[in-house]
Protein backbone atom coordinates (compact mmCIF):
# COMPACT_ATOMS: atom_id res chain seq x y z
CA UNK A 1 0.00 0.00 0.00
CA UNK A 2 1.19 3.50 -0.71
CA UNK A 3 2.29 5.23 2.34
CA UNK A 4 -0.42 7.80 3.84
CA UNK A 5 -2.42 8.93 6.25
CA UNK A 6 -5.93 10.03 7.06
CA UNK A 7 -8.36 11.57 10.01
CA UNK A 8 -11.38 9.59 11.48
CA UNK A 9 -14.74 11.58 11.99
CA UNK A 10 -17.84 10.95 11.20
CA UNK A 11 -20.49 13.49 9.50
CA UNK A 12 -22.64 14.24 13.00
CA UNK A 13 -19.06 15.53 14.35
CA UNK A 14 -18.45 18.53 11.95
CA UNK A 15 -19.46 21.95 13.33
CA UNK A 16 -22.32 23.87 11.85
CA UNK A 17 -25.20 25.85 12.97
CA UNK A 18 -28.19 23.22 12.91
CA UNK A 19 -27.63 20.76 15.49
CA UNK A 20 -25.13 18.30 13.66
CA UNK A 21 -22.93 18.02 11.00
CA UNK A 22 -24.05 18.36 7.62
CA UNK A 23 -22.85 17.44 3.80
CA UNK A 24 -22.04 21.60 3.27
CA UNK A 25 -19.48 24.42 3.27
CA UNK A 26 -18.24 23.11 6.24
CA UNK A 27 -17.77 19.72 4.95
CA UNK A 28 -15.59 21.59 2.33
CA UNK A 29 -13.49 23.10 4.80
CA UNK A 30 -12.66 20.09 7.16
CA UNK A 31 -11.49 18.81 3.51
CA UNK A 32 -9.03 21.80 2.75
CA UNK A 33 -7.93 21.34 6.54
CA UNK A 34 -6.73 17.74 5.37
CA UNK A 35 -5.37 19.17 2.31
CA UNK A 36 -3.37 21.30 4.53
CA UNK A 37 -2.43 18.77 6.98
CA UNK A 38 -1.28 16.71 3.90
CA UNK A 39 -3.71 13.83 4.59
CA UNK A 40 -4.76 11.44 2.14
CA UNK A 41 -7.80 10.16 3.56
CA UNK A 42 -11.30 10.88 5.50
CA UNK A 43 -12.77 8.16 7.27
CA UNK A 44 -16.43 8.24 7.80
CA UNK A 45 -19.17 5.93 10.00
CA UNK A 46 -22.44 4.50 8.20
CA UNK A 47 -24.48 7.06 6.52
CA UNK A 48 -27.75 5.31 6.87
CA UNK A 49 -30.05 6.05 9.39
CA UNK A 50 -29.88 6.17 13.05
CA UNK A 51 -31.57 3.65 15.82
CA UNK A 52 -33.81 5.24 18.65
CA UNK A 53 -29.68 5.03 20.59
CA UNK A 54 -28.90 7.49 17.76
CA UNK A 55 -26.16 4.39 16.60
CA UNK A 56 -25.50 4.33 12.75
CA UNK A 57 -24.61 0.56 13.03
CA UNK A 58 -28.14 0.09 13.34
CA UNK A 59 -30.82 1.81 10.69
CA UNK A 60 -33.82 1.10 8.90
CA UNK A 61 -31.92 0.67 5.77
CA UNK A 62 -28.62 -0.22 4.80
CA UNK A 63 -28.78 1.55 1.25
CA UNK A 64 -30.69 5.17 2.53
CA UNK A 65 -29.40 8.09 3.75
CA UNK A 66 -29.44 9.87 6.94
CA UNK A 67 -31.84 12.50 6.80
CA UNK A 68 -29.90 14.74 9.58
CA UNK A 69 -26.78 15.26 7.16
CA UNK A 70 -28.82 16.99 4.13
CA UNK A 71 -27.40 20.69 4.41
CA UNK A 72 -30.15 23.40 5.06
CA UNK A 73 -27.97 25.87 3.71
CA UNK A 74 -28.15 24.41 0.47
CA UNK A 75 -31.86 23.94 0.24
CA UNK A 76 -31.85 27.65 1.23
CA UNK A 77 -29.52 28.26 -1.84
CA UNK A 78 -32.31 26.29 -3.81
CA UNK A 79 -34.97 28.31 -2.04
CA UNK A 80 -36.73 25.16 -0.82
CA UNK A 81 -36.26 26.29 3.17
CA UNK A 82 -36.87 30.25 4.21
CA UNK A 83 -34.74 32.37 6.16
CA UNK A 84 -37.06 32.29 9.13
CA UNK A 85 -36.90 28.81 9.15
CA UNK A 86 -33.35 28.53 9.25
CA UNK A 87 -33.15 30.95 12.55
CA UNK A 88 -35.89 29.01 13.75
CA UNK A 89 -33.93 25.62 13.02
CA UNK A 90 -30.62 26.63 14.71
CA UNK A 91 -28.81 24.65 17.33
CA UNK A 92 -28.73 26.10 20.98
CA UNK A 93 -25.69 24.01 21.74
CA UNK A 94 -22.73 23.45 19.01
CA UNK A 95 -20.79 21.09 21.65
CA UNK A 96 -23.25 18.10 20.96
CA UNK A 97 -25.58 16.29 18.39
CA UNK A 98 -28.78 17.31 19.22
CA UNK A 99 -30.48 14.70 18.86
CA UNK A 100 -33.61 14.74 20.73
CA UNK A 101 -34.44 18.27 18.86
CA UNK A 102 -33.45 16.60 15.50
CA UNK A 103 -36.14 13.60 15.72
CA UNK A 104 -38.63 16.19 17.09
CA UNK A 105 -38.19 19.05 14.24
CA UNK A 106 -35.99 17.62 10.95
CA UNK A 107 -38.65 15.50 8.86
CA UNK A 108 -41.14 18.37 10.05
CA UNK A 109 -38.63 20.74 7.77
CA UNK A 110 -37.89 18.38 4.87
CA UNK A 111 -41.22 17.83 4.40
CA UNK A 112 -42.05 21.47 3.84
CA UNK A 113 -38.50 21.82 1.56
CA UNK A 114 -40.06 18.85 -0.78
CA UNK A 115 -43.47 20.37 -1.14
CA UNK A 116 -41.46 23.34 -2.53
CA UNK A 117 -39.31 21.08 -5.12
CA UNK A 118 -39.90 21.56 -8.67
CA UNK A 119 -37.90 18.55 -9.62
CA UNK A 120 -40.26 16.14 -9.30
CA UNK A 121 -39.68 14.38 -12.05
CA UNK A 122 -36.11 14.35 -11.70
CA UNK A 123 -36.32 13.17 -8.08
CA UNK A 124 -38.94 10.44 -9.00
CA UNK A 125 -36.99 9.07 -11.84
CA UNK A 126 -33.59 8.90 -9.57
CA UNK A 127 -35.92 6.40 -7.32
CA UNK A 128 -37.02 4.54 -9.79
CA UNK A 129 -33.90 3.77 -11.11
CA UNK A 130 -32.55 2.37 -8.01
CA UNK A 131 -34.80 -0.47 -6.31
CA UNK A 132 -32.92 -0.21 -2.83
CA UNK A 133 -33.82 3.05 -2.54
CA UNK A 134 -37.39 2.98 -3.54
CA UNK A 135 -37.73 0.10 -1.28
CA UNK A 136 -36.18 2.75 1.70
CA UNK A 137 -38.48 5.27 0.74
CA UNK A 138 -41.93 2.34 0.59
CA UNK A 139 -40.96 1.21 4.01
CA UNK A 140 -40.70 4.64 5.64
CA UNK A 141 -44.14 5.65 3.91
CA UNK A 142 -45.74 2.62 5.55
CA UNK A 143 -43.75 2.81 8.79
CA UNK A 144 -45.39 6.50 9.32
CA UNK A 145 -48.79 5.07 7.94
CA UNK A 146 -48.21 2.59 10.86
CA UNK A 147 -47.65 4.80 13.91
CA UNK A 148 -43.94 3.91 13.31
CA UNK A 149 -44.67 0.37 15.02
CA UNK A 150 -42.26 -2.44 13.61
CA UNK A 151 -43.14 -3.66 10.15
CA UNK A 152 -44.50 -7.25 11.55
CA UNK A 153 -47.13 -5.18 13.54
CA UNK A 154 -48.49 -3.46 9.88
CA UNK A 155 -52.18 -3.13 9.59
CA UNK A 156 -52.24 -0.30 7.05
CA UNK A 157 -50.87 -0.79 3.80
CA UNK A 158 -51.52 2.43 1.65
CA UNK A 159 -49.33 5.37 2.04
CA UNK A 160 -49.96 8.73 2.32
CA UNK A 161 -48.21 10.15 -1.42
CA UNK A 162 -47.02 13.33 0.37
CA UNK A 163 -44.90 11.40 2.70
CA UNK A 164 -43.76 9.21 0.53
CA UNK A 165 -42.53 11.93 -1.77
CA UNK A 166 -40.64 13.45 1.11
CA UNK A 167 -38.69 9.76 1.52
CA UNK A 168 -37.72 10.28 -2.67
CA UNK A 169 -36.86 14.24 -1.80
CA UNK A 170 -34.47 13.14 1.14
CA UNK A 171 -32.80 10.42 -0.86
CA UNK A 172 -32.41 12.87 -3.44
CA UNK A 173 -31.25 15.65 -1.55
CA UNK A 174 -28.94 13.15 -0.01
CA UNK A 175 -26.99 11.56 -2.35
CA UNK A 176 -26.56 14.95 -4.57
CA UNK A 177 -24.96 16.55 -1.30
CA UNK A 178 -22.81 14.29 -0.84
CA UNK A 179 -21.63 13.68 -4.60
CA UNK A 180 -20.72 17.24 -4.18
CA UNK A 181 -18.83 16.46 -1.07
CA UNK A 182 -17.01 13.92 -2.75
CA UNK A 183 -15.88 15.68 -6.03
CA UNK A 184 -14.98 18.73 -3.91
CA UNK A 185 -12.69 16.16 -1.89
CA UNK A 186 -11.25 14.22 -5.06
CA UNK A 187 -10.21 18.02 -6.21
CA UNK A 188 -8.08 18.50 -3.57
CA UNK A 189 -6.62 14.86 -3.71
CA UNK A 190 -8.74 13.83 -0.36
CA UNK A 191 -10.43 9.79 -0.39
CA UNK A 192 -13.16 9.23 1.38
CA UNK A 193 -13.27 6.10 3.70
CA UNK A 194 -16.80 4.44 4.25
CA UNK A 195 -18.31 1.80 6.44
CA UNK A 196 -21.21 -0.74 6.62
CA UNK A 197 -22.26 -2.56 9.35
CA UNK A 198 -21.46 -6.29 8.65
CA UNK A 199 -25.66 -6.75 9.71
CA UNK A 200 -28.55 -5.02 9.20
CA UNK A 201 -31.79 -3.98 11.93
CA UNK A 202 -34.50 -6.78 12.24
CA UNK A 203 -36.98 -3.39 11.80
CA UNK A 204 -35.66 -2.56 8.64
CA UNK A 205 -36.86 -2.14 5.06
CA UNK A 206 -33.87 -4.96 4.33
CA UNK A 207 -35.53 -7.80 6.14
CA UNK A 208 -39.01 -6.44 5.65
CA UNK A 209 -38.43 -6.51 1.45
CA UNK A 210 -35.83 -9.22 1.81
CA UNK A 211 -36.73 -11.81 4.33
CA UNK A 212 -35.49 -14.99 2.14
CA UNK A 213 -31.72 -13.67 2.86
CA UNK A 214 -32.49 -13.93 6.67
CA UNK A 215 -32.82 -17.07 9.57
CA UNK A 216 -36.54 -16.40 10.22
CA UNK A 217 -39.27 -18.68 11.06
CA UNK A 218 -42.87 -19.42 9.86
CA UNK A 219 -43.71 -15.96 12.56
CA UNK A 220 -41.13 -13.83 10.91
CA UNK A 221 -39.06 -14.00 14.16
CA UNK A 222 -35.24 -14.22 14.47
CA UNK A 223 -34.62 -17.79 15.22
CA UNK A 224 -30.96 -16.44 16.61
CA UNK A 225 -29.42 -12.94 16.62
CA UNK A 226 -25.58 -11.67 15.84
CA UNK A 227 -23.30 -10.34 18.35
CA UNK A 228 -20.19 -11.02 19.57
CA UNK A 229 -18.70 -13.31 23.14
CA UNK A 230 -17.05 -11.64 26.27
CA UNK A 231 -14.13 -9.55 25.08
CA UNK A 232 -12.09 -6.39 26.28
CA UNK A 233 -15.23 -4.31 25.71
CA UNK A 234 -17.37 -6.29 27.31
CA UNK A 235 -17.55 -9.11 30.14
CA UNK A 236 -20.77 -10.60 28.89
CA UNK A 237 -20.12 -10.14 25.12
CA UNK A 238 -22.55 -7.82 23.24
CA UNK A 239 -26.42 -8.71 22.41
CA UNK A 240 -26.68 -6.81 18.96
CA UNK A 241 -29.99 -8.41 18.37
CA UNK A 242 -29.68 -8.44 14.51
CA UNK A 243 -31.18 -10.75 12.56
CA UNK A 244 -28.49 -13.30 11.01
CA UNK A 245 -28.32 -13.97 7.49
CA UNK A 246 -29.30 -17.33 5.51
CA UNK A 247 -25.87 -17.86 4.31
CA UNK A 248 -26.32 -20.73 2.37
CA UNK A 249 -29.39 -19.50 0.24
CA UNK A 250 -27.09 -16.13 -0.18
CA UNK A 251 -24.56 -18.18 -1.82
CA UNK A 252 -26.66 -19.92 -4.23
CA UNK A 253 -27.70 -16.68 -5.46
CA UNK A 254 -24.62 -15.37 -6.08
CA UNK A 255 -24.74 -13.32 -2.88
CA UNK A 256 -26.83 -10.62 -4.78
CA UNK A 257 -28.06 -8.73 -1.91
CA UNK A 258 -24.45 -8.52 -0.75
CA UNK A 259 -23.40 -7.53 -4.26
CA UNK A 260 -25.62 -4.86 -5.09
CA UNK A 261 -24.77 -3.14 -1.61
CA UNK A 262 -21.42 -3.18 -2.07
CA UNK A 263 -21.77 -1.74 -5.52
CA UNK A 264 -24.23 1.11 -3.74
CA UNK A 265 -21.29 1.61 -1.52
CA UNK A 266 -18.65 2.27 -4.33
CA UNK A 267 -20.36 5.22 -5.56
CA UNK A 268 -20.52 6.56 -2.42
CA UNK A 269 -17.09 6.59 -1.19
CA UNK A 270 -12.90 5.30 -2.81
CA UNK A 271 -12.73 2.74 0.18
CA UNK A 272 -14.96 0.69 2.33
CA UNK A 273 -14.64 -0.63 5.24
CA UNK A 274 -16.38 -3.75 6.48
CA UNK A 275 -17.69 -4.03 9.92
CA UNK A 276 -16.89 -7.56 11.78
CA UNK A 277 -15.17 -8.71 9.06
CA UNK A 278 -14.84 -11.84 11.08
CA UNK A 279 -18.14 -13.13 11.05
CA UNK A 280 -17.22 -13.58 7.09
CA UNK A 281 -15.33 -16.34 8.75
CA UNK A 282 -17.62 -17.15 11.15
CA UNK A 283 -19.89 -15.90 13.53
CA UNK A 284 -21.28 -15.77 16.91
CA UNK A 285 -25.23 -17.13 16.90
CA UNK A 286 -27.25 -16.15 19.89
CA UNK A 287 -30.46 -17.69 20.70
CA UNK A 288 -33.65 -15.34 19.81
CA UNK A 289 -34.88 -15.59 23.53
CA UNK A 290 -31.05 -15.57 25.30
CA UNK A 291 -30.63 -13.01 28.22
CA UNK A 292 -27.01 -12.42 27.28
CA UNK A 293 -24.64 -12.68 24.70
CA UNK A 294 -22.47 -15.36 27.02
CA UNK A 295 -25.64 -17.85 25.59
CA UNK A 296 -24.07 -17.78 21.76
CA UNK A 297 -21.83 -20.47 19.83
CA UNK A 298 -19.65 -20.11 16.95
CA UNK A 299 -21.35 -20.66 13.17
CA UNK A 300 -19.20 -21.12 9.79
CA UNK A 301 -19.42 -18.01 8.05
CA UNK A 302 -19.72 -17.63 3.72
CA UNK A 303 -16.08 -17.46 4.09
CA UNK A 304 -13.62 -17.85 0.27
CA UNK A 305 -16.76 -17.65 -2.01
CA UNK A 306 -17.89 -14.18 -0.25
CA UNK A 307 -14.65 -13.00 -0.37
CA UNK A 308 -14.24 -14.03 -3.99
CA UNK A 309 -17.45 -12.24 -5.04
CA UNK A 310 -15.86 -8.56 -3.44
CA UNK A 311 -12.98 -9.11 -5.04
CA UNK A 312 -14.92 -9.97 -8.53
CA UNK A 313 -16.27 -6.43 -8.01
CA UNK A 314 -14.49 -4.05 -6.25
CA UNK A 315 -12.90 -3.07 -9.58
CA UNK A 316 -10.13 0.13 -8.56
CA UNK A 317 -11.93 0.47 -4.35
CA UNK A 318 -10.15 -0.46 -1.89
CA UNK A 319 -12.10 -2.81 0.64
CA UNK A 320 -10.76 -2.74 4.84
CA UNK A 321 -11.52 -5.61 6.66
CA UNK A 322 -12.22 -4.59 10.06
CA UNK A 323 -10.48 -7.93 11.63
CA UNK A 324 -11.04 -7.18 15.52
CA UNK A 325 -11.73 -8.96 18.44
CA UNK A 326 -11.55 -12.77 18.60
CA UNK A 327 -9.74 -13.74 15.88
CA UNK A 328 -8.26 -17.30 15.26
CA UNK A 329 -5.78 -18.67 12.87
CA UNK A 330 -9.03 -19.39 10.42
CA UNK A 331 -9.76 -15.77 10.55
CA UNK A 332 -5.83 -14.53 10.07
CA UNK A 333 -6.24 -16.90 6.70
CA UNK A 334 -9.23 -15.88 5.56
CA UNK A 335 -7.85 -11.81 5.58
CA UNK A 336 -4.94 -12.98 4.08
CA UNK A 337 -6.60 -14.46 1.54
CA UNK A 338 -8.69 -11.75 0.43
CA UNK A 339 -5.80 -9.65 0.17
CA UNK A 340 -8.03 -7.18 1.86
CA UNK A 341 -6.06 -4.41 4.38
CA UNK A 342 -6.93 -5.14 8.37
CA UNK A 343 -7.19 -3.32 10.85
CA UNK A 344 -4.36 -2.71 14.28
CA UNK A 345 -4.84 -0.56 17.11
CA UNK A 346 -2.18 0.98 19.07
CA UNK A 347 -4.54 0.77 22.43
CA UNK A 348 -5.08 -2.69 21.93
CA UNK A 349 -1.22 -3.14 21.80
CA UNK A 350 -0.07 -2.22 25.44
CA UNK A 351 -2.55 -3.83 27.82
CA UNK A 352 0.07 -6.98 28.33
CA UNK A 353 3.51 -8.04 28.26
CA UNK A 354 2.26 -10.05 24.90
CA UNK A 355 4.17 -9.48 21.19
CA UNK A 356 0.83 -8.55 20.07
CA UNK A 357 -0.44 -7.49 16.54
CA UNK A 358 -1.22 -4.20 17.63
CA UNK A 359 2.12 -3.51 18.47
CA UNK A 360 3.80 -0.81 15.83
CA UNK A 361 7.03 -3.08 14.73
CA UNK A 362 4.67 -5.85 14.08
CA UNK A 363 2.11 -3.93 11.59
CA UNK A 364 2.70 -4.96 8.13
CA UNK A 365 2.32 -2.49 5.12
CA UNK A 366 -0.98 -3.87 4.10
CA UNK A 367 -3.15 -2.26 6.93
CA UNK A 368 -4.73 0.27 8.32
CA UNK A 369 -3.52 1.54 11.72
CA UNK A 370 -5.42 3.62 14.14
CA UNK A 371 -4.36 4.90 17.19
CA UNK A 372 -8.11 4.20 18.44
CA UNK A 373 -11.23 3.38 16.74
CA UNK A 374 -14.61 4.83 17.10
CA UNK A 375 -15.39 2.32 19.80
CA UNK A 376 -12.00 3.42 21.74
CA UNK A 377 -11.16 5.71 24.49
CA UNK A 378 -9.84 8.96 22.96
CA UNK A 379 -5.92 8.39 23.12
CA UNK A 380 -5.37 10.84 25.74
CA UNK A 381 -7.79 9.28 28.12
CA UNK A 382 -6.80 5.47 27.28
CA UNK A 383 -2.85 6.81 28.37
CA UNK A 384 -4.29 8.40 31.25
CA UNK A 385 -6.19 5.14 32.37
CA UNK A 386 -3.47 2.84 31.90
CA UNK A 387 -1.78 1.56 34.88
CA UNK A 388 1.96 2.66 35.62
CA UNK A 389 3.52 -0.65 34.48
CA UNK A 390 1.65 -0.18 31.30
CA UNK A 391 1.91 3.36 30.67
CA UNK A 392 6.00 3.12 31.21
CA UNK A 393 5.77 0.43 29.11
CA UNK A 394 4.17 2.66 26.25
CA UNK A 395 6.30 5.63 26.70
CA UNK A 396 9.87 3.81 26.71
CA UNK A 397 8.54 2.17 23.76
CA UNK A 398 7.67 5.39 21.76
CA UNK A 399 10.99 7.01 23.15
CA UNK A 400 9.74 9.42 25.92
CA UNK A 401 12.15 9.85 28.56
CA UNK A 402 10.63 12.64 30.36
CA UNK A 403 9.10 11.60 33.67
CA UNK A 404 6.06 13.82 33.23
CA UNK A 405 4.04 11.48 30.85
CA UNK A 406 1.31 14.59 30.09
CA UNK A 407 3.92 15.25 27.33
CA UNK A 408 4.39 12.29 25.36
CA UNK A 409 1.76 13.05 22.94
CA UNK A 410 3.94 13.82 19.78
CA UNK A 411 6.00 10.78 20.74
CA UNK A 412 3.58 8.17 20.83
CA UNK A 413 1.98 10.45 17.41
CA UNK A 414 5.20 10.29 15.46
CA UNK A 415 5.86 6.31 16.64
CA UNK A 416 2.41 5.79 14.02
CA UNK A 417 3.58 8.04 11.64
CA UNK A 418 6.92 5.74 11.43
CA UNK A 419 6.40 2.50 11.67
CA UNK A 420 5.49 0.27 8.65
CA UNK A 421 1.70 0.19 8.37
CA UNK A 422 0.87 1.30 4.58
CA UNK A 423 -2.56 4.34 6.42
CA UNK A 424 -2.11 5.53 9.80
CA UNK A 425 -5.69 7.15 10.74
CA UNK A 426 -6.11 9.05 13.90
CA UNK A 427 -10.04 10.57 15.25
CA UNK A 428 -10.32 13.92 14.98
CA UNK A 429 -10.46 14.03 18.74
CA UNK A 430 -6.28 12.53 19.04
CA UNK A 431 -5.66 15.37 16.86
CA UNK A 432 -6.54 17.98 19.11
CA UNK A 433 -5.09 16.03 21.84
CA UNK A 434 -8.72 15.36 23.86
CA UNK A 435 -9.14 13.48 27.09
CA UNK A 436 -12.68 10.70 27.42
CA UNK A 437 -14.97 12.99 27.42
CA UNK A 438 -14.72 13.61 23.95
CA UNK A 439 -15.40 9.74 23.53
CA UNK A 440 -17.47 8.83 20.37
CA UNK A 441 -18.90 5.62 21.69
CA UNK A 442 -18.58 3.27 24.64
CA UNK A 443 -20.05 -0.34 23.50
CA UNK A 444 -22.21 -1.93 25.31
CA UNK A 445 -23.76 1.49 26.83
CA UNK A 446 -26.78 2.44 25.48
CA UNK A 447 -27.15 6.21 26.55
CA UNK A 448 -24.45 9.31 25.44
CA UNK A 449 -23.33 7.97 22.62
CA UNK A 450 -22.38 9.32 19.70
CA UNK A 451 -22.98 12.71 20.71
CA UNK A 452 -19.70 14.49 19.86
CA UNK A 453 -18.91 17.70 18.10
CA UNK A 454 -15.75 20.21 17.18
CA UNK A 455 -16.26 23.65 16.44
CA UNK A 456 -14.62 25.21 13.82
CA UNK A 457 -12.40 26.94 16.50
CA UNK A 458 -10.89 23.78 17.70
CA UNK A 459 -10.29 22.43 14.24
CA UNK A 460 -8.91 25.48 13.54
CA UNK A 461 -6.57 25.18 16.88
CA UNK A 462 -4.56 22.08 15.22
CA UNK A 463 -1.27 22.72 13.70
CA UNK A 464 -1.53 21.70 10.41
CA UNK A 465 2.10 23.16 9.50
CA UNK A 466 3.11 20.07 12.12
CA UNK A 467 1.36 17.14 10.30
CA UNK A 468 2.40 18.03 6.89
CA UNK A 469 5.67 17.95 8.35
CA UNK A 470 4.94 14.51 9.77
CA UNK A 471 3.12 13.36 6.16
CA UNK A 472 6.16 14.89 4.28
CA UNK A 473 8.93 13.03 7.30
CA UNK A 474 7.74 9.53 6.89
CA UNK A 475 6.97 9.63 3.25
CA UNK A 476 3.17 9.62 3.94
CA UNK A 477 1.68 12.70 1.60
Amino acid sequence: MKRSSGVLMHISSLFGDYSTGSFGKNAKYFIDFLAECRFSYWQVLPFCMIDECNSPYKSYSAFGGNPYFIDLEVLHEKELVTQSELEEYKQKTPYVCEYERLAQTRLKLLFAASKRAKNKDEIEKFIENNEYLNQVCTFMSLKAANGDKKWTQWTVNKVDSDILFMWKFIQFEFFAQWKEITDYAHSKGIKIIGDIPIYVSFDSCDVWGNKENFLLDSENKCSAVAGVPPDYFCEDGQLWGNPLYNWKRMEKNGFKWWEDRMKHMFTLFDAVRIDHFRGIESYWSIPGNAKTAREGKWMPGPGKAFVDKMNEIKGDKLIIAEDLGDITREVEELVEYSGFPGMRVLQFGFLGNDDTPHLPHNYPNNCIAYTGTHDNNTLLGYVWELNDAQRKYLLEYCGYKDENWDKCYDSIIRTMFAGNAGVVIMPIQDLLCYGSDTRLNVPGRAEGNWQYRITKEQLDSIDRKKYARLNSLYKRG
